[in-house]
């Protein structure tokens, strides 16, 4: 059967086990597109929120993979692993003495601006290959630390040796390298036991559904489960255009605007829900950075 144009968003809450390209391909076959992709992988051995992009909203896959993530995290205390989750060997075992507040004074230091070191059981790439790779030849690659904000970390549930945490953060922050740091800080140690994404920029779980929701859809009723791309863009300002500047925009012509200087903006046409693409004002110029084309507005 010959693949079809689909267009839009597919806020999955992808299942424990599966990496995020499976889900994107069961996902794909699901809906027989001719196009698709991920916002950024989600760990196997990690479930929840992980925004599928179709057609046009491929073009805006950046803007989910640069938003801010939102994980529910289980540590397990008095634990150490050699991947720093459930799929490595126990390097060491500690008795856990904390109380609540040691806890909560140790995740305070977490909050804020931090510097990370990668895991080695990691996908990042050192040299054309991924770091987990060289850590099942074991060997070790000199990793450059990287600097990542921590919004906020809430304690969930903590009992005996399980320590359940809310972390808000921006991208690229590694929750397994968090629970063993903070373990380190709590003097027990500590490994990743479950993660679960909440949310990424403005969407969160509570609108997702999972593959198993999404196959027992009849077939006909599937494309109602989808997103308008623009809810990639969100929490970005808005900009309107009349029909003849709207077509002027679409073959990347800039305007001349009365408006400040904004980094990224969300355009649209007069129509309602008429999404044209995004652009950047600079200097009083409405810029394109990325736009649909006519066949992919008319077809939103």
């Amino acid at each position: 059967m010959a693949r079809r144009p689909v267009h839009g968003v597919l806020l999955l809450d992808k299942p424990l086990g599966w990496s995020s390209n499976d889900a994107l391909q069961k996902a794909k076959r699901l809906f027989n597109a001719q196009k698709a992709g991920h916002t950024g992988t989600l760990d196997p051995l990690a479930s929840g929120l992980l925004p599928l992009c179709f057609g046009a909203a491929t073009k805006f896959s950046q803007a989910s993979l640069d938003a801010d993530k939102r994980y529910t995290a289980t540590l397990r205390l008095g634990v150490t692993m050699t991947t720093g989750d459930l799929e490595g060997e126990v390097v060491e075992r500690r008795p856990v003495e904390v109380d609540r507040a040691g806890i909560d004074a140790v995740l305070a230091r977490f909050v804020g601006t931090i510097d990370q070191r990668p895991p080695m059981h990691s996908a990042l790439k050192h040299e054309g290959k991924a770091l987990y790779e060289y850590a099942r030849l074991g060997l070790e690659v000199a990793r450059r630390v990287r600097r990542v904000t921590v919004h906020g970390i809430d304690v969930l549930a903590w009992r005996e040796d399980l320590l359940t945490i809310d972390v808000r953060c921006s991208k690229g922050t590694y929750i397994r390298t968090l629970a063993e740091d903070i373990g380190t800080a709590l003097g027990c140690g500590a490994h990743l036991a479950a993660l679960r994404r909440t949310g990424s920029g403005a969407l969160t779980i509570d609108e997702a559904i999972t593959l198993d929701a999404l196959e027992a859809c009849p077939e006909a009723q599937r494309d109602a489960c989808l997103r308008p791309p623009d809810v990639l863009l969100a929490d970005w300002p808005e900009w309107r255009l009349p029909a003849d500047e709207a077509a002027r925009f679409l073959t990347g012509l800039r305007r001349r605007v009365d408006a400040p200087d904004a980094p990224r903006v969300r355009v649209y046409g007069p129509e309602r829900n008429a999404l044209l693409g995004a652009a950047h004002i600079t200097a009083g110029e409405l810029i394109p950075d990325r736009l649909l084309s006519p066949a992919e507005v008319a077809s939103l």
